[in-house]
């Protein structure tokens, strides 16, 4: 039988080192990226242990930046964060906010990574301080932030907040904090760019509030003023915008997907004008045109209706009616009742709140409507 070849030892041993050096490698990889990760986190959590200077005097809590990924490139890295703070006494739950930090490191002290900037994350909205230091003011109700604006604008904005909360309170006896947080960019454009529309679409408007329908454990929403919206506005004027805005953050908890924007907004202009002199004359004059030309509205105010960036007048008419609807079930079957209605139309359809509130339906009440814009509305 011949002979069987045998492997020969000196073609295999050779490649061993460098297969080991290849495993030696693979695994040892990660390790070293885990630890230049690690360095990268760690500096962001030493920075992020004092909020930034343009903060100062705003009462924070909670303030911590969650590292959720990191890109590194070179001595250059971004860690993409959440960050989540609380003000003191006006926030529920942590507010949140997408951010990218910047780090770069040299090997002057040992390639230690340090921050050299923060901004919002792509497709994230900038918070206030990312448009420069802020200016602030606070009242017993009121808490005012403000960028780019004279200090004595700030005051008068705080002191009509402070007005509103109460009378906010006063409409609305359903559980709510009590106090508001009021943003005042620098313009109209610096305002588009917190709330993430075209400038366009607060052309005119006075201000604005944030946060979600339903949203109790939320943070607390925000006022956002328009300031030059707001300098147009006389002295009434801006009471009346800034109570409305509030009485939004009071009766968010309650408004859901189910309440009806002339619910919603009818009973925000309602608390604003509640007390005063003012009559429907007066403060629906567009509605009044219509009415007085022959053109009574069919229905109440659709949601569609209070959309902005379409017709002013439209708009104006749509806002007026809502009041006047919230103004009439007030009128006719009290305060009490109309808080009822606000309170289940955000749990129930809006046929069975009115049933257990009014003991109406949609079609009578748009028919008693009708009838107090003939009676208030139409005559000159």
């Amino acid at each position: 039988m011949p002979p069987v070849p045998r492997p020969l030892p000196v073609r295999v041993l050779p490649l061993l080192p460098l297969l080991l050096c290849v495993l030696l490698a693979a695994c040892g990889a990660p390790a070293v990226r885990d630890r230049a990760e690690g360095d990268v986190r760690e500096a962001v959590a030493a920075w992020s242990l004092t909020p930034p200077a343009q903060l100062a005097g705003i009462p924070l809590e909670g303030w911590a930046y969650e590292v959720t990924a990191v890109r590194r490139d070179g001595d250059r890295a971004t860690a993409r964060a959440a960050l989540r703070y609380r003000l003191t006494g006006y926030d529920a739950a942590p507010a949140d906010s997408a951010r990218e930090v910047l780090l770069s490191r040299d090997g002057a002290d040992g390639g230690r990574w340090h921050v050299t900037g923060d901004r919002p994350a792509p497709g994230a909205l900038p918070q206030l301080w990312d448009q420069g230091p802020v200016e602030v003011v606070r009242g017993a109700h009121a808490l005012v932030l403000g960028v780019g604006r004279p200090a004595r604008d700030l005051s008068d904005i705080a002191a009509e907040a402070e007005r509103a909360v109460p009378a906010a309170s006063a409409a609305w006896p359903g559980t709510w904090a009590g106090r508001v947080v009021v943003l005042v960019p620098g313009s109209l454009e610096r305002m588009a760019e917190l709330l993430g529309r075209p400038a366009a679409e607060y052309r005119g408007m006075g201000a604005v509030t944030t946060g979600r329908a339903g949203a109790a454990k939320a943070p607390a929403d925000r006022v956002v003023v328009n300031p030059e919206g707001w300098a147009e506005l006389s002295a009434a004027g801006r009471g009346i915008v800034l109570t409305h805005e509030v009485t939004h953050v009071a009766t968010r908890a309650a408004t859901t997907a189910r309440t009806p924007l002339w619910l919603s907004e009818g009973f925000a202009d309602w608390a604003a004008y509640r007390g005063g002199a003012v009559t429907a004359q007066q403060a629906a004059p567009a509605l009044g045109r219509a009415v007085r030309g022959g053109q009574l509205p069919a229905t109440l105010p659709g949601d569609a209706e209070f959309a902005f960036g379409g017709d002013p007048q439209a708009l104006a008419r749509a806002y007026e009616g809502a009041w006047l609807a919230c103004r009439l079930i007030a009128a006719k079957w009290g305060d009490a009742t109309l808080v009822r209605l606000y309170e289940r139309a955000g749990r129930e359809p809006l046929a069975t709140a009115l049933a257990d509130t009014i003991g109406g339906d949609p079609p009578g009440l748009t028919l008693a409507w009708q009838a107090s814009l003939r009676q208030e509305l139409g005559a000159p």
